[in-house]
């Protein structure tokens, strides 16, 4: 097995754009990319650009009358059936729309085969991690999940154990759907309480299907929960189930929008504790897993601030030369940023809060306080019916 990470990458992924007014820039992918070349880090990783989804592979998770209606809006953004989510106010109809969701879906699912195949120990791809689209339809700004046919590929290929780890603001929901049944997969997902946001799922009492009961796991996090909560959320429950479940591979979504600078959502997290579950992600999958760790992109709305300094850390840790939080970013970059955007880049890699302290769950906690309500519900759904203690 090669040592080195890949990150996958294809400049037309830049093409995944709704429109001027939509939160959806791409501008977050450009920056993103013109971050990590800044670092280096392109020394560090083998650049790969795969081929885009074909027709077999989409419809290992979605329906084949969906996949054509999205290749009758590409073709005509005017005709767009909303029906099936095209065409809405979340997932405009745009021209090329098939093709450049076929091609970050390919990188997803690229990224799967290099990791499993040994090509790679790590893959990357911020582009992906379109986590809410549906097997027959459009939702969330998603068209094709990339996520889950990253992880149909690696069953398809052999695999007897996936584990799907969603640290995103909103629930994973495509995900757990197309894997709802399947005891293969374990899907994780932390997110902000289905009370307070889209898609209003995510909810404890979701644990998989009939023949995979104990497979969904959610942990539904209070509005306003910061960086030592959502920390000790993920460090109470995720490490114990990836140990239980063994995977073969992990694949994690990195969704950058839990910042407390996000406009879309109520969390209050900072770069820094991503960056620190970013960490545990990467450990966990040499624990557990071998080394194999499929990491993906999500969303992310803070797009000059938030999203490129979150995702170049996840390439650097991958690439296994992390960025220490108080380093100064190249002023070539923040020049870049102005001149695209007019706005102001930051100047560090760091919200100033590392390193992030949290209260371990094998401290004791405390029933009355919401986070730890949150995470006790989680347990207690789940724990019993994979056979641990909740």
């Amino acid at each position: 097995m090669s040592g080195r990470a890949q990150l996958m990458w294809d400049e037309a992924v830049t093409g995944y754009d709704f429109g001027p007014d939509h939160p959806m820039d791409p501008v977050r992918l450009a920056l993103t990319r013109r971050l990590v070349d800044a670092f280096g880090l392109d020394r560090d990783v083998d650049v790969v650009a795969a081929k885009p989804a074909g027709e077999s592979t989409l419809r290992l998770v979605h329906r084949e009358d969906y996949v054509e209606a999205v290749k009758a809006a590409s073709a005509d953004p005017g005709a767009a059936d909303g029906s099936y989510g095209i065409g809405t106010l979340d997932d405009p109809a745009f021209a090329g729309m098939h093709e450049v969701s076929a091609l970050i879906a390919g990188q997803s699912v690229g990224a799967a085969e290099a990791v499993w195949r040994g090509d790679a120990l790590h893959a990357v791809n911020f582009a992906g991690g379109l986590h809410h689209a549906m097997p027959g339809s459009a939702s969330g700004f998603c068209i094709y999940n990339d996520a889950s046919l990253a992880i149909a590929r690696l069953l398809e290929l052999g695999a007897e154990r996936v584990a799907y780890i969603d640290v995103d603001v909103h629930h994973g929901d495509g995900v757990q759907a197309a894997f709802w049944d399947d005891p293969r997969v374990l899907t994780v997902s932390l997110h902000e309480h289905p009370r307070t946001l889209f898609p209003q799922t995510g909810w404890p009492e979701e644990t998989g299907g009939p023949n995979a009961e104990g497979s969904a796991v959610n942990v539904a996090l209070p509005a306003g929960t910061g960086d030592a909560g959502w920390v000790r959320a993920f460090h109470a429950v995720v490490p114990e189930l990836i140990a239980d479940f063994r995977p073969q591979v992990l694949v994690t979504q990195h969704g950058a929008d839990t910042h407390f600078e996000d406009p879309l959502a109520h969390l209050a997290v900072s770069l820094d504790a991503q960056r620190a579950v970013q960490v545990a992600c990467h450990d966990l999958a040499h624990e557990y897993a071998g080394g194999r760790w499929v990491a993906l992109g999500g969303g992310g709305y803070a797009v000059v601030e938030v999203v490129p300094r979150s995702w170049t850390h996840l390439v650097a840790i991958a690439a296994g030369r992390p960025i220490e939080p108080q380093t100064v970013i190249p002023e070539g970059w923040r020049q870049e940023v102005f001149a695209r955007t007019r706005q102001l880049a930051p100047a560090r890699m760091t919200d100033g809060r590392w390193p992030v302290a949290f209260s371990g769950w094998e401290s004791g906690y405390d029933p009355a306080d919401r986070l730890d309500q949150a995470v006790l519900a989680a347990r207690k759904a789940v724990y019993p019916l994979r056979g641990l203690l909740p």
